[in-house]
């Protein structure tokens, strides 16, 4: 009997370690709550993401709730908080689910538009991309890391920390960086002020090449026109997997900027706002976001490859933190001659 116990034990135990989080996956959506979405029958979706992959998300999750009208209103950023803000001042609240940039946080948040929300869907999400108090949670990521051309520089050569990137040899419009102050801003709360503050100093007597964008400096590297860049791992894989002789690896820690997904307070289709937030942290919205090459956020539905996200130290770069990086980017366009 003892003998037998001890093998349903080893059985029970294996199962456990093949199923992983794949059992938690299986989560099933409140029943009132979609009952009272079918009452409220449409969801006013404000966001950034790209048209692509936003109509195919609308499409998807219209096919799952055909009793739901998904609106869709797309915009940058700077665009998208300005039309809030706008309408909440004159006393309008349309949008239900607002996603994007992390930047767009505070504004919104500091005029009390965000309501909390823990999504049952965030089971499968990690503790740091999601806020504590449930007012964001991410649905994609952004790793800034460093990429290299493969006919530039041989694999044993390229720097694999953050310090060997001051090598003289990466002198002199070698490394391509982006104008934004944010990965200086995202690294502070981790190393400290001044310890950040004098690498990047040191950073800049390299005299980099510092452009708008990770997809500018992608196609620099590309075109050979310097041998490193430090830019977004998922742009960088996009053009190695099309025969760019380009690779990347992460410096740690690597900063992930969060893209997060909010909860209006006002919203007038409450539930069915809910049934979109849990669609987009779902399984079904994040194969969405894997197809359309962004990293995913669900532990069982990496990334491809999982290295977009997986297998480094990070520091998240969370949306709060956007609240001080307009003097964070004052320092570092004096340190980098950004104008």
């Amino acid at each position: 009997m003892l003998h037998t116990t001890r093998w349903v034990s080893l059985i029970v135990s294996l199962c456990a370690l093949v199923i992983g989080d794949s059992a938690w996956a299986q989560i099933v959506t409140d029943p009132k709550v979609i009952e009272a979405a079918k009452k409220e029958r449409e969801v006013l979706w404000y966001t950034t993401t790209n048209l692509e992959t936003s109509k195919a998300v609308v499409d998807q999750f219209q096919k799952k709730y055909p009793f739901i009208n998904l609106n869709l209103y797309r915009s940058t950023v700077g665009p998208l908080i300005n039309r809030v803000l706008i309408e909440a001042r004159a006393g309008k609240y349309d949008w239900d689910v607002l996603s994007g940039g992390g930047e767009m946080f505070t504004p919104i948040m500091e005029r009390g538009l965000i309501a909390p929300y823990r999504s049952p869907e965030s089971k499968m999400i990690d503790d740091d991309l999601m806020d504590k108090q449930g007012y964001w949670t991410a649905y994609t990521v952004a790793s800034f890391v460093l990429a290299y051309n493969k006919r530039l520089v041989r694999p044993q050569d390229v720097p694999k920390t953050y310090d060997a990137l001051l090598d003289p040899k990466w002198k002199g419009q070698k490394i391509g960086m982006e104008t934004s102050a944010g990965v200086m801003h995202a690294l502070m709360p981790v190393w400290g002020k001044e310890k950040t503050l004098a690498y990047f100093r040191q950073l800049a007597t390299q005299n980099p090449v510092t452009k708008e964008s990770s997809s500018i400096i992608a196609q620099l590297l590309v075109a050979g026109e310097m041998p490193l860049g430090i830019g977004l791992a998922h742009l960088f894989e996009l053009y190695g997997r099309k025969g760019a002789p380009i690779d990347w690896l992460p410096l740690e820690p690597a900063v992930v900027r969060v893209i997060p997904m909010m909860l209006a307070t006002k919203s007038r289709h409450l539930n069915a706002a809910k049934l979109l937030y849990d669609f987009l942290l779902g399984v079904d919205g994040q194969q969405i976001i894997k197809s359309y090459n962004r990293p995913t956020v669900r532990r069982d539905v990496l990334p491809d490859p999982p290295r977009l996200i997986q297998g480094y130290k990070r520091v998240t770069m969370y949306p709060e933190l956007y609240r001080n990086l307009d003097e964070t980017q004052k320092v570092f366009n004096e340190m980098f001659g950004v104008r």
